[in-house]
């Protein structure tokens, strides 16, 4: 019996006890086995509506598995077939930088909200629950910076200076409402008076799946005349206004699927996500990546590692929140899934 053979029968017996959560940018050969396969937004949902399960599995990458334990029932157990798999771009908000530059934020005055994109760490979740503030997702993101500017409060918004920024652009928020706050400088670079000018502070963090250029898009215009062009709003604004549209992964599966037959579309997101979507829509549309761009920490997940998970459950494998971050991450969390 073949490993994908073990893992039907594994899943079979377990039936509804058992929850496998896989990401879009996880291989064809993981995403086969997954109960369910969405973005983070769709999937911290599942996650919390996963009452039957004894055990969700998360093929992923950490801070995705995190949330899933944050918002999972306390007689649910959360595993990784790959539990080193990280984000990078979660590493570039450690907590220690984020409490001195909200230390900073209290020197220039005004009321501030943290936000945090998903794509962090449990322990900066937990740090803007504490503090009212939110998660948000690529999704969504939108949505969660107007519940907090309505709130007549500035936001720190970790760890994606690009998502940031091209949030408030969608809001109609002028450039110069967008500051940067490089942990790398003293007080991250800026003072009261640009902190006063502006509505949204952002860390200056990035995904290296998405970092796309001008120069990428202009290739793809002279490679694919007439094509349209849609990007992860990860990327930089730079070619990011250059593209015909962004969205978050959800909504460029949903592009691709609204397309009139007979289109050409130049995706630019990770390449595994890219390759599915050529292959479903082939015969119908054409997808092109916009430059063949891949996460190695979603590749660490495996179908040899699914099956030693599946039949072994070990415990370096478990995904735990400490029981205080758990429950201000799980605010932050929420206060998410309840705006409408």
């Amino acid at each position: 019996m073949n490993a994908p053979e073990k893992i039907l029968r594994i899943r079979e017996r377990m039936r509804d006890r058992l929850c496998i959560l896989g990401h879009y940018y996880q291989r064809d050969e993981i995403i086969g086995h997954a109960d369910f396969v969405g973005d983070s937004l769709e999937l911290a949902r599942r996650a919390a509506a996963s009452g039957n399960a004894e055990k969700i599995v998360f093929c992923g990458v950490h801070f995705m598995a995190e949330s899933a334990r944050v918002l999972a029932g306390a007689s649910q157990a959360v595993y990784m077939p790959a539990p080193g798999a990280g984000c990078p771009m979660a590493d570039m908000a450690p907590l220690r930088e984020v409490l001195r530059a909200w230390d900073d934020l209290s020197t220039f005055g005004g009321k501030w909200v943290p936000v945090a994109y998903v794509n962090s760490s449990a322990k900066i979740k937990a740090f803007c629950g504490e503090r009212g503030g939110a998660t948000c997702t690529s999704s969504n993101a939108a949505k969660v910076f107007s519940w907090a500017l309505k709130q007549d409060r500035k936001i720190l918004f970790l760890p994606d200076e690009h998502l940031g920024a091209n949030t408030a652009f969608d809001l109609g928020l002028p450039d110069d409402a967008v500051a940067v706050y490089n942990p790398s400088l003293p007080a991250g670079g800026i003072d009261a008076g640009r902190a006063a000018r502006a509505s949204v502070l952002a860390w200056k963090g990035y995904c290296h799946v998405h970092m796309f250029s001008a120069q990428d898009i202009g290739r793809a215009r002279a490679e694919h005349p007439g094509a349209k062009i849609i990007v992860h709003p990860e990327t930089p604004k730079e070619a990011l206004r250059l593209a015909d549209a962004h969205g978050s992964t959800s909504q460029i599966v949903r592009y691709v699927e609204a397309a009139p037959a007979g289109s050409t579309i130049v995706v630019g997101t990770e390449i595994n996500l890219v390759k599915r979507l050529a292959a479903l829509h082939g015969g119908r549309v054409a997808v092109h990546p916009l430059r063949a761009s891949a996460c190695r920490n979603m590749a660490m997940t495996t179908e040899a590692g699914l099956l030693a998970l599946l039949e072994n459950w070990p415990e370096e494998n478990r995904i735990e929140v400490d029981p205080k971050l758990k429950a201000n991450a799980a605010l932050a969390l929420r206060r998410m899934l309840e705006i409408p």
